[in-house]
């Protein structure tokens, strides 16, 4: 990804941080990365909740519903040809994180037995 891809794909993060103050959600929901394809049309946002598993599905489904407003308010703030298609996923690396912590704590337990 080139230096200006990285940077549009910063500043639409946070302008879709910005803009998830219209939703309300019962879990904190956080705009963990952007992935903005070479030609600028695609840009993969990545979400991620503490709880993790379906609130995050159940955030993404939500958030995607929405990916219109988001564009509005992207194109009001960032000058670009394109504004690109949104697409929204969860981002499991806390998930998976915690598995990773439960494996090696069980492996400490029996190496200590």
């Amino acid at each position: 990804m080139s230096n200006n891809n990285k940077r549009l794909a910063e500043d639409i993060k946070r302008e879709i941080s910005a803009s998830m103050r219209e939703f309300t959600f019962d879990t904190v929901v956080s705009v963990s990365h952007c992935d903005l394809s070479g030609d600028g049309a695609y840009c993969k946002v990545y979400i991620s909740t503490f709880e993790g598993g379906e609130k995050t599905v159940a955030a993404v489904e939500r958030l995607q519903k929405g990916a219109g407003i988001f564009k509005k308010n992207i194109n009001s703030r960032i000058k670009m040809r394109k504004i690109p298609e949104l697409t929204f996923l969860p981002d499991n690396s806390l998930d998976y994180y915690d598995k990773i912590s439960g494996i090696i704590d069980e492996l400490n337990e029996e190496a200590k037995q």
